[in-house]
């Protein structure tokens, strides 16, 4: 497959805004009050909130590539960073998102196999994420991939509180 990961850092902030704007409405725009989805867009995706973002060392950013060009991107984050468990042994995978054209050819197995390999070269025991309920293709294949769920949480677009499955994955370390 040929895929090829690397960090991003601010010089990355366009190309950032750019794919996560892209990947999040072709995910979930369809789904959700037009209103209350652009609200969420405006700020979590806007330059402010990204560069912040990109300049906490407890996340981090990354692009990958295939010979095609960018596929998608992920975002990792530790510690205090994390959106719900502040475990230190745990790293959360708050996004992984592919481009509509490379979605269903093994990318995201591919990236998903990165992110672990990220995490235990971190020393982390676990590797968990939030996904919301109604995502039962992104469901099946995190469990497929060897994810379990183990709680919930509310996320909210706009002012739509939305429930997602916190899924975790435990690390085997060499």
């Amino acid at each position: 497959m040929g895929l090829v990961s690397r960090k991003c850092t601010l010089k990355d902030l366009e190309e950032l805004r750019r794919i996560s704007l892209t990947t999040f409405e072709q995910a979930f725009q369809k789904d959700n009050n037009p209103t209350d989805f652009e609200h969420y867009i405006e700020e979590a995706f806007s330059k402010r909130k990204l560069g912040e973002e990109l300049n906490n060392p407890e996340s981090s950013f990354y692009f990958t590539y295939s010979k095609e060009g960018l596929v998608g991107y992920f975002k990792l984050n530790t510690n205090g960073a994390q959106t719900d468990l502040w475990y230190e042994d745990y790293i959360e995978l708050e996004r992984i998102y592919l481009l509509n054209d490379f979605q269903g050819k093994g990318y995201g197995e591919s990236i998903l196999h990165t992110v672990k390999q990220i995490a235990l070269k971190a020393q982390k025991d676990h590797l968990w994420l939030g996904v919301w309920k109604k995502n039962t293709r992104a469901i099946a294949f995190y469990e497929r991939n060897g994810f379990s769920t183990f709680g919930e949480h509310a996320y909210y677009i706009g002012g739509d509180k939305q429930m997602d499955w916190l899924m975790r994955y435990g690390l085997k370390k060499p």
